[in-house]
């Protein structure tokens, strides 16, 4: 594993953006307005992309965790290798899974 942090990196220029709006509200000519609409596809592309992340994460972390669970009743029913549901979800996860429209899940 390595110690690189997988935070979803903005795929939009806040500061852009933010400056579009700024500029839209004081100047309220035309093209300011049509600058800052125009803002609008962008940040709902950068909405469903973090949606699908998150998505991605929870349901990550729901398989882990019913791993472990799974892990603890085979320890404690006795199974002889019951770290093996973990290890096997690890690897799944390691291995990474692509999303619908084709992005690989981190």
């Amino acid at each position: 594993m390595t110690n690189e942090p997988r935070t979803p990196r903005p795929i939009i220029d806040r500061e852009a953006v933010l400056n579009h709006l700024l500029a839209a509200r004081h100047q309220r000519t035309p093209t300011t307005l049509w600058i800052a609409v125009g803002d609008v596809p962008v940040l709902l592309a950068e909405v469903d992309r973090l949606a699908r992340l998150l998505s991605r994460t929870r349901l990550d972390f729901a398989n882990l965790l019913a791993a472990v669970r799974a892990t603890l009743g085979a320890d404690q029913d006795g199974e002889s290798d019951p770290l093996a549901y973990l290890r096997d979800e690890i690897e799944q996860h390691r291995t990474g899974v692509r999303l619908d429209d084709g992005e690989l899940a981190a």
